[in-house]
């Protein structure tokens, strides 16, 4: 005989004990922890937006910046009477004083036909025709101030001035997670513009001037930003907050940083953020890998005056320190769980011994009594519950004891008893046999007989001759034919339910199952228990053909669908759904209603024969529809929940060949 011994008992209290603090602990853990991170990532990303648009009025500041002194240049009534007397000299002396005063790289002026007057960086050069770009263009033809962004060619600028040419010109980084760029070396530039019509005393326009400022290589703009919006706060030697200024997708101006500390120009932005941004022209808002860290980032698309997309502004915030929160409140937690499981194993060792002590003990008379000795008594002072055990068994020696004492006075009589009581047994065994079958068979005539056979024959011969009398262009003599057809099927069906008993094989023929359903829906749809039933389909277009007797798997479906609109007496939806196996050898047909649901003890008898809840019931029903599923080779589950809905689902092998 095995024992269990008290170490094994201790054991198994210390484990369950630990198991029930170590699994909300880890659960504790995990989904804490990941709440934290999702808060502090989703605050961290609101703030990246915040400064992005923070970022993006300072752009626009510059924008400003660049326009208002275009426009006070070109109001001055000394460059506009330059301008209309062609008076180059003064204008290029003019131009030039102020493009270094306002720190500006670009300021042309142009006459009202787009040629070139004066330029302040390259005087040298003029004569030319600006009618090509964009912003002189507009200028011109609407004669109102036009201010944007542009990319220019190496040309235009080398026009301007040759150092503006070779500042814009820059190689191409290979930058790990960026989309792979065609040319390696870009030679055009991004220039803030703004284009200023210029008119005189009288009104008459005479020229417009041009004036912006070059962004590649210039960093006014991201280090303000950083200054202004991030603090030039540091993290471990990397800077906290970072922008940029992208030429398309190459940074062209921005304050990240390379591995040495140089500024990362001419490296890539991320393939995401490519496609997101660049491509469909929305915002991006996440993580994603910068150059050669990872950051909460923010980037929205630059366009130009036509509305095209060329390039992008972007701010972000470095994600390590948020990683290391993350590890931190992870590392928190753990150590919190590890002191609550140490302290636990701790109570638990000691109740296990407060608890295996008097059951050792207990285990110890048992054993005793095991080996006959039923004489025992056992006295413990522990818990209520052990001490009722010790109660029973007390009490069970006692009646060990006296039961021996009966067996060993019926012993000598025991053999002719037990011959009596067999014979006895056999009787009532053979007559409750033959009663049941009786009395199945008997309930099973008088419902065929009673409950179907005698209206079926009414309904029957009264919508014959209804039929017979309706001319053939009576609109409703199509109504009364189906109900002649479906009667002369409830016939049919009659004597298959009769046949039933003596396992009728089907008429297999090749049939739609989805056609059946249709038929059954347009069948039942317009009857007294379905006005108050929403009836849904979802049929799968892949249910192939199969072999199998038409009229009972149409008179299952009927059947089903009938309890469940029974069920629904108040109302309610009814699904019907039907699905073919990932293996494609079974079809699924799904019926769910939404009434009260089966009672967990009667969902074992409701494929009984005779078995129903209703009055008028036969609670033949399902038996048959199982036995005709069954004769198909196939199945029928049922699942249902009180109060919930019930759903019955028919499994029908998908075979040419006939079920065996």
């Amino acid at each position: 005989m095995h024992r269990i011994s008290a170490r094994s008992i201790q054991s198994q209290l210390i484990l369950n004990f630990t198991m029930a603090i170590i699994v909300p602990a880890i659960i504790t853990t995990v989904v804490g922890v990941k709440l934290i991170y999702n808060q502090v990532i989703m605050r961290a990303e609101s703030k990246t937006l915040s400064d992005l648009n923070s970022a993006a009025e300072i752009y626009r500041n510059k924008v400003s910046h660049i326009e208002n002194v275009t426009r006070l240049t070109a109001v001055r009534s000394l460059v506009v009477k330059a301008l209309a007397d062609k008076d180059t000299k003064f204008l290029q002396d003019d131009l030039q004083k102020t493009l270094r005063r306002e720190n500006i790289d670009i300021l042309t002026i142009v006459d009202e036909k787009g040629k070139v007057i004066g330029r302040g960086q390259n005087p040298g050069i003029i004569g030319d025709i600006l009618t090509a770009d964009p912003f002189i263009a507009r200028a011109l033809r609407t004669q109102r101030v036009v201010m944007g962004t542009d990319i220019v060619s190496k040309d235009y600028l080398a026009l301007e001035s040759p150092e503006l040419a070779m500042q814009a010109m820059m190689e191409v980084v290979p930058t790990p997670k960026a989309k792979i760029r065609q040319s390696n070396i870009e030679t055009s530039g991004m220039v803030i513009k703004t284009a200023v019509p210029l008119f005189t005393n009288d009104g008459k326009f005479v020229g417009v001037m041009l004036g912006g400022v070059l962004l590649n290589r210039n960093f006014d703009i991201v280090d303000k930003v950083k200054e202004v919006i991030y603090e030039r706060e540091v993290y471990k030697g990397m800077e906290i907050g970072t922008a940029t200024i992208f030429q398309n997708d190459l940074r062209i101006s921005t304050n990240v940083k390379n591995q040495d500390g140089s500024r990362a120009i001419g490296t890539l932005v991320s393939e995401d953020v490519f496609r997101e941004v660049l491509e469909l022209g929305k915002q991006y808002v996440g993580e994603a890998f910068v150059v050669n860290a990872w950051y909460i980032t923010a980037y929205e698309p630059i366009r130009g005056i036509d509305g095209k997309i060329i390039g992008i502004l972007y701010v972000g915030i470095l994600k390590k320190p948020f990683d290391d929160i993350l590890r931190n409140t992870l590392i928190t937690f753990f150590a919190i769980a590890l002191g609550g499981i140490v302290l636990i194993i701790l109570i638990a060792v000691h109740q296990a011994k407060k608890i295996s002590r008097p059951l050792k003990k207990i285990e110890e008379v048992a054993n005793t009594i095991a080996e006959g000795n039923y004489r025992q008594e056992i006295t413990v002072e522990a818990s209520r519950e052990i001490e009722h055990l010790a109660s029973s068994i007390n009490q069970m020696a006692r009646e060990l004891q006296k039961e021996k004492q009966e067996l060993e006075e019926w012993g000598s009589t025991l053999e002719v008893k037990v011959n009596e009581r067999t014979e006895e047994i056999k009787k009532i065994h053979s007559q409750l046999f033959r009663s049941e079958k009786l009395a199945s068979l008997g309930k099973l005539a008088a419902g065929v007989a009673h409950e179907i056979n005698n209206p079926l024959t009414g309904i029957l011969t009264n919508s014959s001759l209804l039929l017979d009398d309706l001319a053939k262009d009576d609109p409703r003599r199509e109504d009364v034919d189906v109900i002649v057809k479906e009667t002369i099927r409830c016939r049919e069906i009659v004597k298959r339910l009769l046949d039933f008993a003596r396992q009728t094989k089907p008429q297999k023929q090749l049939i739609n199952i989805n056609s059946i359903i249709d038929n059954i829906i347009l069948l039942v749809r317009n009857q007294t228990s379905f006005r108050n039933v929403a009836i849904e389909k979802i049929l799968s277009d892949s249910i192939p053909e199969i072999m199998a007797d038409k009229d009972q798997i149409q008179q299952v479906f009927i059947n089903i669908i009938i309890n469940a609109s029974e069920a629904m007496s108040k109302g309610g939806s009814l699904r019907i759904e039907s699905q073919l196996s990932r293996s494609a050898d079974t079809i699924f047909v799904k019926f769910t209603d939404t009434g009260p649901g089966i009672p967990d003890h009667m969902k074992e008898k409701i494929f009984d024969p005779f078995f129903t809840t209703k009055e008028q019931g036969t609670g033949l029903g399902l038996s048959i529809s199982y036995g005709i599923i069954e004769q198909h080779g196939g199945d029928i589950d049922v699942d249902s929940v009180l109060g919930g809905g019930t759903t019955f689902t028919i499994k029908l092998p998908v075979s040419m060949q006939e079920a065996g």
